[in-house]
């Protein structure tokens, strides 16, 4: 979402106030937001509403947001041009108190408006050039998702034998969000990022002795989603070699897992070793026959080891006559 629909607003406002001394629009707006703490210091109005939880506290947000002055067209500042806007955690990287108290009050997918006084917002200093002394300023957030990072951060918190202590249940939750952050991040083309996150759920769950074979059990599963992530990850990174570690990994645990022996054919199809691709692939095929991206990726498989074929026998005959012509 983006503020024109609330500049438009606030230029029908400006004009009424103009032809009819009305309130400013600042004023007219409070009267339709709701007090978030009791003292009139964050108004709050739903544009949209979200879904699920509220967000929790040491949180960390995907949010766009764009910041307004009361008569401004244009915001003073905005993340709505940013294709991939920051993931910001809170207590750390929402400076504006408003805002981070604001946030607390909202669920995923909600598009809302805030009214900061001075107070919750840049004090009664401002901050020159962009916002006066004392400046009440308006927000539009608009959540697009969050995790909860200090479940996370209380987890790592702990020595590895404070971890062994916890439930497995909980071990899984905090390497799910870590994996949730590592998909995040690799979704935004932030591959190095999403490594160092997929790793690091990789090492918590290595980090853990199973107390039954149950429990071993449930740490593979939650390991062949790392394998494969980092796998994939490896391969946009052009790192074949340790994309077909992973993938073998992944294999280790599950032999079956045509994600797996598919990640294991792109591997080595970059490594230019044909045969184990086909190999890889005609297994996986054999298990999905009708994928279409095992399917294509064989043809292309062929297409290329046929070129090899045809470049070396090519070598070899001109190899051939420069002998013969001696």
């Amino acid at each position: 979402m983006s503020g024109n629909g609330l500049i438009s607003s606030i230029r029908r406002l400006i004009h009424a106030d103009e032809r009819l001394g009305a309130p400013s629009p600042f004023e007219q707006l409070r009267q339709q937001m709701e007090d978030v703490l009791g003292d009139g210091g964050i108004l709050k109005e739903v544009i949209q509403h979200g879904d699920g939880p509220p967000v929790p506290r040491n949180a960390s947000v995907l949010i766009h947001y764009s910041g307004f002055l009361e008569y401004s067209d244009h915001p003073f500042e905005t993340t709505t041009h940013l294709k991939y806007p920051q993931m910001m955690k809170l207590g750390r990287d929402v400076t504006l108190a408003g805002l981070e108290l604001g946030l607390l009050t909202m669920k995923k997918g909600e598009f809302s408006r805030f009214l900061f006084q001075p107070q919750y917002a840049y004090g009664d200093m401002g901050c020159p050039p962009f916002i006066p002394t004392a400046a009440t300023v308006l927000y539009e957030v608009h959540i697009l998702d969050f995790l909860d990072s200090g479940q996370v951060d209380d987890f790592i918190s702990m020595s590895p034998e404070e971890q062994n202590t916890v439930p497995l249940s909980t071990l899984l939750e905090v390497v799910n969000t870590v994996r949730s952050f590592g998909n995040r991040y690799f979704n935004m083309r932030r591959y190095d990022n999403a490594k160092d996150r997929y790793k690091q759920g990789m090492m918590l769950l290595g980090n853990r002795d199973a107390q039954s074979d149950a429990e071993t059990e449930r740490i593979d599963k939650a390991l062949l989603l790392f394998y494969l992530n980092l796998s994939l990850t490896e391969l946009r990174l052009d790192s074949p070699h340790k994309a077909l570690k992973y993938g073998n990994k992944a294999l280790e645990i599950d032999s079956n897992n045509t994600k797996a022996l598919f990640r294991c054919g792109q591997a080595y199809l970059e490594l230019h070793e044909y045969d184990s691709a086909q190999d890889c692939l005609i297994t996986a095929q054999a298990k999905k026959p009708f994928d279409s991206d095992i399917n294509n990726l064989l043809r292309k498989v062929a297409t290329c080891y046929k070129e090899s074929l045809d470049k070396q026998k090519d070598l070899y005959s001109k190899m051939f006559r420069h002998l013969r012509s001696k």
